[in-house]
């Protein structure tokens, strides 16, 4: 037992045979609900894991996935695969980004810290930009908080405002964005109204804007760096409720997957680059869809793109968003400390592991997985295999994914007798459910029901 208490020594399964490797699945997306029409994993065939179930009641358990059950707010507050990934590998509940981020504001300790006293020192002469997912899904951020920020920021001193927005419709219902661009715009025209120069400057959708992940396709990013700091975009509106409106009206057009556009004065002049002397603040609290843009505000040798220009500016995260990385290395609010995952008991004891998925799950069967660190406790117990996504397509279009050779690798890591726990993360149900093809997503059920009998 160790001077904290706890002790890192594993004991023996009272039913679990030794010398067996440990299979964990991830289906992400997956659960039970009501039977209908809408529910897709009732509307697939699934025989493997209907086997399972039927032929072991006694092993199959239901554990909820949101609200404070995984350490969120609320039991309003839908789950998510970083909040689940953090839970299942830790075996324990810790507060997560969103009530962390609720209780710095509530308290006021989030104007109080060094981050925002960091970012402070460029209201005077310069622009606060703040760049976030426009939504009230609660997973990557959430509109109250960013409402809460400008409220606060406003009776802090800040001259000037811009928002670069990044809409939804994945974690909230699509053509949602109309209203949450129309409330942000009544929220900085009284801004206005107390002297605060507060405009939306810029946007796109979430999926084809800035928001991607795992470095899958850093031109999702460049295309929100051309836009946000560079004042370039294919389309150029006057109004952001103008631009979504009618970028909504084109055929096949959704939230998602709405191009960048920029807003510009009457003279055509983007209304809000970001330039030398600003601050900018990513208030998304949750980590995986912001450490790119991240990486490309903050690092001076960065070779992904061309950036054109690199303005010297104060940036901070909502959170840190990557802690091995320290990244960004200034923030609002202190992440979550998880500590003592599985990973780290697996390792201590000597424990062979092996964990793989494609790269838009990848990092959370391992960061995620491993408290929110990158990279191995132990390179010499584990093995990490990513297999490279589908770029430049969504994920109805090839719902099968990679759920086959996820499968193939897990089986044949089981076979190799190298490995004492194997885990995988088939993303299907997630990925291709979040586009709302419900043709596609059967598919994509049954495409991960197929690789679990692998």
């Amino acid at each position: 037992m160790g001077s904290t208490g706890f002790s890192w020594k594993l004991a023996d399964h009272p039913k679990l045979p030794k010398g067996k490797t440990v299979a964990v699945v991830v289906l992400d997306g997956w659960g039970e609900a009501t039977p209908n029409e809408y529910n897709c994993i009732h509307k697939a065939e699934t025989p493997c894991m209907d086997s399972l179930k039927k032929g072991a009641p006694e092993r199959w358990r239901l554990v909820r996935a949101h609200g404070t059950a995984v350490g969120l707010p609320t039991e309003d507050d839908m789950g998510n695969s970083e909040v689940g990934h953090n839970a299942l590998g830790a075996g324990r509940i810790f507060a997560q980004g969103a009530k962390l981020v609720d209780l710095a504001l509530a308290s006021g300790k989030i104007f109080e810290g060094e981050g925002f006293k960091y970012i402070k020192e460029s209201f005077e002469n310069g622009t606060l930009h703040l760049i976030g997912l426009l939504s009230d899904g609660g997973v990557h951020s959430r509109l109250d908080q960013l409402q809460l920020l400008l409220k606060g920021v406003s009776e802090r001193g800040v001259k000037r405002v811009r928002v670069h927005i990044l809409t939804d419709g994945r974690d909230v219902l699509d053509g949602s964005s109309v209203g949450f661009v129309e409330t942000l715009e009544n929220d900085l025209a009284n801004l206005r109204e107390k002297g605060v120069d507060a405009r939306i400057a810029s946007g796109g959708g979430r999926m084809n804007v800035t928001m991607d992940r795992y470095e899958n396709d850093w031109n999702v990013v460049k295309r929100g760096w051309d836009a946000q700091v560079l004042g370039e975009a294919p389309y150029k509106f006057t109004n952001a409720l103008e631009a979504v409106k009618k970028l909504r009206a084109e055929p096949k057009a959704n939230d998602q997957y709405l191009p960048p556009f920029v807003i510009v004065d009457e003279s055509g002049k983007p209304v809000g680059p970001i330039v030398d002397g600003d601050a900018v603040v990513t208030f998304n609290f949750r980590a995986d869809r912001m450490t790119m843009i991240a990486k490309a505000l903050e690092y001076e040798n960065f070779d992904k793109f061309d950036r054109v220009r690199f303005p010297k500016i104060r940036y901070a995260g909502m959170l840190e968003y990557d802690g091995e990385l320290k990244l960004p290395s200034h923030y609002l609010v202190s992440p979550p400390e998880i500590d003592r995952t599985s990973g780290e008991y697996l390792v201590y004891n000597g424990i062979r592991t092996f964990a793989c998925s494609e790269t838009v799950k990848f990092g959370h069967v391992t960061f995620f997985w491993n408290g929110n660190r990158s990279g191995y406790f132990n390179s010499e117990l584990e093995e990490y295999v990513e297999i490279p996504s589908d770029s430049g397509i969504t994920f109805n279009e090839q719902p099968l994914m990679k759920a086959l050779q996820i499968a193939e690798k897990a089986r044949d890591a089981i076979l190799s007798g190298k490995f004492d726990q194997v885990r995988v993360n088939l993303p299907n149900g997630d990925m291709v459910g979040h586009t709302g093809d419900i043709e596609a997503t059967v598919v994509a059920c049954k495409a991960a029901d197929a690789a679990v009998k692998v």
